[in-house]
């Protein structure tokens, strides 16, 4: 399954993140940031001048088997944002969304 989720705001900052093993922590980190530093810079140098919209496809960014792993997130991350004690763009700090990631992650030995 996973090794790293991570949930960005529209703002573009991690709402979230998980990763397993804990020694390779920082390492996920690091790669969820640069991959955030990567659209950012996509998205400004649109505004810069006039770029085709196709050259913002990142590519696929799953493998399109593990879409129902993807559902279920997506559906989790709406049961948190549709609860009225949620402030939007706050950290996730949710029980059993949390659960739920674990239950997608990797056990690694």
């Amino acid at each position: 399954m996973a090794v790293c989720i991570a949930v960005i705001a529209k703002e573009n900052y991690p709402l979230y993140i998980r990763s397993i093993p804990a020694e390779h922590e920082l390492k996920f980190h690091y790669t969820v940031h640069t991959s955030l530093d990567v659209v950012d810079e996509k998205v400004s140098a649109m505004g810069k001048a006039l770029v085709d919209q196709r050259e913002l496809y990142l590519g696929l960014l799953y493998p399109t088997e593990d879409y129902k792993m993807f559902r279920k997130l997506h559906n989790s991350y709406t049961d948190v944002m549709c609860n009225p004690f949620y402030n939007p763009g706050d950290r996730i700090h949710s029980r059993a969304f949390d659960n739920m990631v674990t239950s997608m992650m990797v056990q690694v030995c």
